[in-house]
């Protein structure tokens, strides 16, 4: 089978205008979709340039074995009237392989430019999958709705405690920042009103515990105290959000006398 798709521009927003599937049979001799797999089941995520390649793929089973399965990823309310982005595979066929008589996978790539793709913020979140699998006899099934993945702004977070090295029982001022990646205007700006959290480690210890949590303020700039104590690495971790993924920085060293 060929997979055919095209993508329009209409009224501002992307539609998706041509899908060549075929006719879907009774119930009882469609495919049977098993497993969808968008970019090894992780978040997607972009900067502000640089385009990233991902890979998707179908499993399904039949008794007369897979011809072929397709993965598209659409954002919006519904392909008709809602739909506001889409992402296409890069090849008209996929690559299948089977896992038995009955069963396959298919994999398919999609490029992802966040210059061309991603034009807006709005389109950071859950996007739906459309997934679809032929069988050897003629059968088909496909949904619109078949999964969802997030596709997601990049984030970075910065960390510095001062002053190195410290006198015990002195004041550490820990600073840092949390911006991400804006699709709008290729450039990062500040998360602002986010929950960070700071984290310590002593150096003679391999884990990190959770001291406090605070907020970033306008521009996406972190800022508050501890009293020194000990050798030990600070750092902030923030949890991510929908459209951010999670983020922790490496330890900054403070060295305690």
């Amino acid at each position: 089978m060929r997979i055919r798709s095209t993508v329009a521009a209409a009224s501002g927003a992307l539609v998706l205008s041509a899908l060549a599937v075929p006719a879907a049979h009774a119930a009882s001799a469609d495919p049977v979709i098993s497993k969808i797999t968008i970019n090894g089941g992780k978040n997607t995520v972009l900067g502000t340039t640089a385009p990233r390649i991902i890979t998707v793929s179908v499993t399904a089973s039949h008794a007369s074995g897979i011809e072929s399965g397709w993965l598209i990823l659409w954002h919006g309310k519904d392909q008709d009237e809602g739909m506001d982005g889409a992402l296409l595979p890069n090849e008209d066929e996929p690559t299948c392989k089977a896992a038995s008589a009955t069963t396959s996978t298919c994999s398919l790539t999609i490029t992802v430019n966040p210059k061309v793709d991603l034009p807006k913020n709005v389109l950071a979140g859950s996007w739906h999958v459309l997934a679809g699998a032929e069988a050897k006899d003629g059968s088909s099934y496909y949904s619109d709705y078949a999964a969802t993945t997030k596709v997601q702004r990049l984030s970075k977070l910065t960390v510095n405690a001062a002053p190195e090295p410290v006198k015990k029982g002195k004041t550490i001022t820990v600073t840092g920042k949390l911006s991400r990646a804006n699709w709008e205007d290729h450039a990062y700006h500040g998360y602002t009103g986010q929950p960070v959290k700071l984290q310590f480690r002593k150096k003679t210890s391999s884990t990190y515990t959770t001291v406090k949590t605070i907020k970033t303020n306008s521009t996406g700039n972190l800022k508050t105290t501890v009293k020194a104590s000990v050798d030990g690495y600070w750092r902030y971790s923030f949890a991510g959000t929908s459209t951010t993924p999670a983020i922790t920085t490496a330890g900054d060293f403070v060295d305690v006398k």
